[in-house]
């Protein structure tokens, strides 16, 4: 497949094995917005370990782009059979598409698997670079006779060129918190919060410390391999308190620990010398940015998952000096602790006419609400009036 200019030649490549990690991770360090999961190794991760895997819906269609033999550009795209592990919900679409007697699937979706992280995904040197990916995925998508095309979570650069290519934009919020750099206490922290979030926080750090509790924050190559076993058993027991299966399996984990160490912090809970819960983040240090990924416990003891999932983590970044701490998608309760709204944005391209101006009123209808809801949501800080979000 050649995609204008005329110079620059596509590829695919439906194994990320093929992929040289060095260009890759080389990419993706002149990027906008990187994050560690758009590094290649985590990527492969994914694959090799069965967790995003044609097996399990995941087709991996990688695209890049060459001029000669220097990479410029690439991203990670996946032909898809369901919907499940994207955190931009899309299932309204499916059902309007079966019940007018077409498939939604298979759909192109580039994402990072599982992880509603924002950061860069059309990878490229140049915007003719870019340019190409954006072309090279409505080429793909017509090619496998997939109905749509998706970019989740891009930067602000990858949004620009997909809209002016005609995709259509829609807009959600998470939670994040962001500081200023320099370290403080978590007592600094509780300072800034009005009275009644500070003593709602400061109740529930008490009755963790009165059932016993307490932490140890093993980082990097100072998780064992009992206490990645541990935090996998909890994750488990989290899917399986709803009903589900994980959607990763303890080889991506092993791969993590011995390919990535440096990207990971555990909260692990104890009780009387025993583990009883524990929370993973995943960090980036040159960024000084933290991610809050799972979580699981192996008993029920009240207000733990704030402990381990919030405050924990925030007073780790607190500490440190960290600049962000994002936890995760959804969840307008994670306000009330200090963790304020943030848009995220994704990209659609629907290869039907009337289906794709039907998603565009959707979305404009929907993008209004959003942005009312923000509007909303500012009207509920957490802080006192002199203080703000960056403690």
């Amino acid at each position: 497949m050649n995609t204008p200019p005329l110079t620059l030649r596509l590829q695919i490549d439906e194994d990320p094995l093929q992929l040289d990690a060095g260009r890759w991770d080389a990419l993706l360090a002149q990027s906008a917005q990187p994050t560690p999961f758009m590094r290649l190794a985590f990527l492969r991760a994914l694959q090799r370990s069965g967790s995003a895997c044609a097996a399990t819906g995941w087709e991996a269609r990688f695209l890049s782009v060459w001029d000669g033999d220097q990479l410029m550009g690439a991203c990670p795209a996946y032909l898809k059979s369901h919907s499940w592990g994207e955190y931009v919900f899309d299932w309204a679409w499916a059902e309007a598409y079966h019940r007018h007697g077409l498939h939604y699937y298979p759909k192109l979706l580039v994402a990072v698997p599982f992880t509603p992280v924002p950061g860069s995904r059309l990878l490229a040197r140049t915007p003719a670079a870019r340019q190409a990916l954006i072309d090279g995925l409505r080429q793909l998508a017509l090619r496998e006779q997939a109905s749509s095309a998706h970019v989740l979570f891009g930067d602000d650069s990858d949004q620009a060129a997909l809209c002016a290519a005609g995709w259509l934009p829609r807009q959600q919020v998470q939670f994040h918190w962001q500081g200023n750099g320099q370290p403080c206490s978590f007592a600094d922290f509780l300072a800034s919060l009005q009275r009644e979030k500070r003593k709602k926080i400061q109740q529930e750090q008490r009755r963790v410390r009165e059932a016993g509790v307490s932490f140890r924050a093993p980082r990097g190559s100072d998780i064992s391999s009992a206490d990645w076993d541990f935090f996998y058993r909890c994750y488990q027991l989290t899917y399986r308190a709803h009903h589900s299966k994980p959607y990763l399996s303890r080889d991506f984990f092993a791969q993590m620990q011995a390919e990535m160490p440096e990207h990971w912090l555990m909260f692990i809970a104890e009780r009387e010398g025993q583990p009883v819960a524990a929370s993973l983040l995943a960090l980036d240090p040159a960024r000084r940015s933290a991610f809050g990924r799972y979580w699981g416990a192996t008993e029920a003891i009240p207000c733990l998952h704030f402990d381990a999932c919030y405050y924990q983590p925030l007073a780790w970044c607190l500490a440190q000096g960290w600049l962000r701490f994002e936890g995760g998608a959804q969840g307008e309760h994670k306000m009330a602790r200090g963790l304020l709204p943030v848009g995220t944005q994704s990209a659609h391209w629907l290869a039907h006419p009337q289906f794709r101006d039907a998603v565009a009123d959707f979305l404009a209808q929907e993008g209004q609400a959003m942005q009312n809801y923000v509007n909303e949501l500012e009207q509920h800080q957490p802080f006192k009036p002199a203080s703000t979000s960056k403690t």
